[in-house]
């Protein structure tokens, strides 16, 4: 018996062995997810002397595999006895962050500086530290890169003399020959200056920023840009002008335009991290050369930050910046060539109003939007749509329809078919920032105009934006404004728009509920039921069919059985068709 237990406790491990060996990558990936089991199967002591040895010596896999180990391996602490046993872990993950593949490198550092703090610092100086050295001057880039992001968790924890060392290797990383382990290094120079001593980010980390900024690589000077929010915000405000930023001029103008979109995209982080005096003296001119930019990216990144950069300026000047420097940028803009500029820039200008105040609104921003409501790039238009309301709060409601509206209405009644499709779309979102009594006052005549339109993409937007208004305003809104008007086109002499009123009933029978549907709009469909063109007698039949549900039974057996049985032995075989289909969905047969 005690000869079948030792069996039995190698039984998971070598279950293990058989599957990790197996040619099915799935299989292999699957008892890589259930190492955690397999550990608790096997008790904390077996895991370290038998699991983890076996890991770390026959794992050459595919990508899939080891990414699952890497992650694996980052929760493993209790499995191999807690935070003592836990530099155990060190030797697989140490493989791992050396392989070829991008993401397996990454989950192998996360598990590493995840693992990291759960080691006493006296582990951490025995154990970790000598890893990370060890990955820093590994002959592949592929370990030198991995090590970059294990500096900052180690480096608080550790003595003095090495933490002397661990800068001594950061120094080494930041000029490799490599480009791609200088740029692993760029990217966690701000994170490695936030843990560093002031008197070490000044004497060090400054002289690798600027190295790094002026990289022959763009990819890692763009990376520089970013660190440059994280030491700007460590700097005390006397030091900024000297140590940053010469090198974030330099930047802002760099040759290449991914660096120059980089400081585009950061730079409300990087206004709040120099402050307001560096702001205004050198950040207003670059975001207006930012504005300019040959390049359209680097121009629609920069678009997209005028709200907050505008927002964060120093009060006491901000009116007058964005007036004589911002908004003559914001202008040209506005006409750009490029669409995706002119997106991003309706996306936050409606924001600036807030800021200026009704008066430089209407004067200044109103043309503005005015002018981009008639954009032909149908995004533009929607961003300016969709951001109505706060315009709305800053010059009021009357102010809004004397100004926008006509050119709303203007688009509303364009001769391309496709203007007007794109304006319907856009109706529900007005009529939610207008409220219902404006709408009723300036919008309904042109959604029930629309519903009578000649083309029949239209018409169907039409009746799918009324469903819309009904869902924003209710049902009481739609029985008192909108059923009589789509139920009185049931007489209507053109069998189109007669078809249009069914449209309707279908789409707002749910939205209206059971008694309006069984009072109002009941008796309108089975009247068309006698109608003399067959594809609204068929059009009758689908419709029954869709609001059957929302009727009451009675209602279906008394008024809707008897009319769809009439249609049922029509003498058109589509109408026949349609009205037994309808008899077997509701189950009236």
């Amino acid at each position: 018996m005690a000869g079948a237990d030792g069996d039995d406790s190698l039984y998971p491990i070598a279950v293990l062995i058989d599957e990790l060996r197996n040619e099915d990558v799935q299989l292999r990936l699957n008892s890589i997810k259930k190492l955690s089991t397999i550990a608790l199967a096997l008790g904390v002591e077996r895991t370290r002397t038998e699991l983890l040895p076996f890991l770390t010596d026959t794992i050459y896999d595919e990508d899939e595999v080891l990414l699952a180990l890497a992650e694996q391996l980052g929760n493993f602490t209790m499995l191999v006895g807690g935070p003592e046993y836990v530099h155990c872990l060190l030797p697989p993950l140490e493989s791992l962050a050396t392989v070829e593949e991008t993401v397996v490198r990454d989950k192998a550092v996360e598990s590493l500086r995840k693992i990291s703090q759960e080691h006493s610092p006296v582990d951490l100086e025995v154990h970790f530290e000598p890893l990370v050295k060890r990955l820093a001057s590994g002959d592949w880039f592929t370990s030198r890169t991995s090590a970059c992001g294990l500096f900052s968790v180690c480096y608080p924890r550790v003595s003095s003399t090495v933490k002397a060392e661990i800068r001594q290797h950061f120094r080494t990383l930041c000029s490799d020959d490599t480009p791609m382990v200088r740029r692993a290094a760029a990217s966690k120079l701000g994170e490695f200056a936030k843990v560093l001593e002031l008197d070490y980010v000044k004497s060090d980390i400054i002289s690798l920023f600027t190295a790094l900024a002026s990289d022959e690589q763009d990819s890692v000077r763009l990376l520089a840009v970013e660190a440059c929010v994280s030491i700007a915000t460590l700097l005390p405000q006397e030091d900024l002008e000297t140590l940053v930023m010469p090198t974030l001029r330099q930047a802002a103008e760099d040759k290449s335009w991914r660096v120059r979109y980089m400081v585009a995209d950061k730079f409300s982080e990087l206004q709040k991290a120099v402050g307001p005096e560096i702001t205004k003296n050198d950040l207003v001119p670059a975001f207006q050369n930012l504005l300019k930019d040959c390049e359209a990216e680097v121009r629609a990144a920069a678009a997209n930050k005028v709200k907050e950069f505008c927002e964060n300026l120093p009060e006491d000047s901000r009116e007058n910046v964005i007036m004589s420097h911002i908004l003559p940028c914001v202008k040209e803009l506005v006409s750009d060539t490029n669409q995706h500029v002119k997106s991003a820039l309706a996306s936050v200008i409606m924001g600036l109003s807030t800021i200026l105040g009704k008066d430089n609104t209407v004067e200044h921003l109103l043309p503005l939007f005015l002018a981009q409501l008639k954009d032909e790039c149908p995004e533009v238009r929607l961003n300016i749509i969709s951001n109505l309301d706060c315009v709305n709060e800053v010059i009021g409601i009357r102010q809004l329809s004397q100004s926008l509206l006509p050119a709303i209405v203007e688009l509303a009644e364009d001769a391309k078919w496709r203007v007007r499709l794109a304006i319907i779309e856009y109706m529900p979102l007005l009529a939610g920032q207008l409220g219902v009594e404006f709408f009723d006052e300036k919008l309904n005549t042109l959604c029930m105009a629309w519903l009578v339109d000649h083309v029949y993409a239209i018409r169907e937007a039409a009746t799918c934006n009324l469903m819309k208004l009904v869902e924003k305003f209710g049902a009481d809104w739609a029985q008192n404004t909108i059923v009589p008007k789509v139920l009185g086109m049931a007489n209507d002499p053109n069998y189109l728009h007669r078809m249009t009123t069914l449209f309707c009933v279908n789409s707002l029978s749910e939205a209206c509920g059971q008694e309006i549907t069984t009072k109002q709009m009941l008796p309108v469909v089975l009247k068309m039921s006698s109608d003399p063109v067959a594809n609204v007698r068929f059009n009758v039949a689908k419709s029954l069919q869709k609001i059957g549900p929302v009727l009451d039974s009675s209602a279906l057996q008394g008024e809707v059985k008897p009319i769809l049985e009439k249609l049922a032995s029509d003498q058109d075989m589509d109408v026949k068709y349609f009205a037994q289909e309808a008899i077997s969905v509701l189950a009236l047969a």
